[in-house]
């Protein structure tokens, strides 16, 4: 089953298309929908909703002219939106962050490329790259997430087998567990390593910044099975639920359709006036109360049935707990 094309991943393909097309004069759909991770007919999609932009400088209607006759995709009228990318400050800091991080655990070849855009960008950047400190609140703990992404992309490079004591949030406890390193990957800004899990007998990710003790088991060598097949992170989507995960569903109104942005979710159907029903497979009913009272009044669980009734009673008893408090 393909992944759910959510609102949000189909306006930074919209943003990125355009550019892409013009920067390479003509190219081919199959190898455009190659390139972003999409199906043909999705491509198609976004190209006929180009059709209806209409962008308002520098004249008061200027709508951008592009064809895919003959399986070949070229944009014209295109002027407008070719002036160069300004970031503000707080955007320039994030991504110079989210840089630095990629530098620090990616192998010689990305860190080379990687650091030479980090100098173009506090280049061109000037008196704001200095200013970052002080105007974004983004604190990155370097050193330490830093020394252990190291110590896996050795251990990755002699085929060492890894001992973690993991941090599992949902259950609020620490886990002990072998792993066999795979690689090292970042996605949306955070490092994870993927690996085969010896506890698990399966491939799992784990955030770097989650390990609290790391171990490299120097006597013994990392075994991935060959079934082991690493997650498709193409499209930013790291987890994939199991057939034998329960099934929840839940109503959310407009100001909780981020769930189907933030989650990968089984099947989204739209009911109407911005509400949608989504359904997710997990194995953590816990997470699921948890999502379920984060929510609020911004959606709620309508199956499994018992499920619901559990979220409701536990509602229940902290109102109860809090309209005590307060007598």
């Amino acid at each position: 089953m393909s992944r759910h094309n959510t609102s949000s991943d189909r306006l930074a393909r919209l943003l990125a298309l355009v550019p892409y097309v013009v920067s390479r004069d003509t190219v081919a759909v199959a190898e455009a929908a190659a390139d972003f991770g999409v199906t043909e007919k999705q491509l198609i999609d976004d190209l006929n909703m180009l059709w209806c932009v209409e962008l308002r400088a520098p004249d008061p209607y200027c709508p951008i002219d592009l064809s895919y006759e003959g399986g070949e995709i070229t944009v014209a009228e295109a002027e407008s939106i070719a002036r160069p990318l300004r970031l503000k400050v707080d955007e320039a800091g994030a991504l110079l962050v989210a840089l630095r991080m990629l530098a620090e655990i990616g192998d010689a070849r990305d860190r080379d490329a990687v650091s030479r855009l980090i100098a173009k960008l506090e280049e061109a950047a000037g008196q704001a790259a200095a200013a970052v400190g002080s105007q974004v609140a983004v604190q990155v703990e370097a050193d330490s997430d830093g020394a252990t992404a190291a110590r896996i992309r050795d251990a990755i490079a002699r085929g060492r087998r890894l001992h973690l004591t993991y941090y599992v949030p949902a259950r609020d406890e620490n886990t002990e567990r072998d792993v066999d390193p795979m690689r090292l990957l970042v996605v949306d800004g955070r490092a994870y390593l993927e690996g085969w899990c010896r506890r698990a007998e399966a491939v799992r990710l784990f955030r770097v910044d989650r390990i609290v003790e790391l171990t490299v088991l120097e006597e013994v060598p990392a075994q991935v099975p060959e079934e082991a097949e690493p997650r498709d992170v193409q499209a930013g989507r790291l987890f994939h639920p199991s057939p034998d995960d329960i099934a929840v569903t839940f109503e959310l109104t407009p100001a909780g359709r981020w769930v189907a942005d933030h989650y990968p979710c089984e099947s989204v159907e739209e009911l109407g006036e911005g509400r949608l029903r989504v359904v997710l497979r997990t194995s953590d009913r816990r997470w699921v109360r948890a999502l379920a009272l984060r929510l609020g009044d911004q959606g709620r669980i309508i199956g499994p049935a018992e499920l619901a009734a559990s979220v409701r009673d536990e509602a229940a008893r902290a109102l109860a707990h809090y309209a005590t408090a307060g007598a």
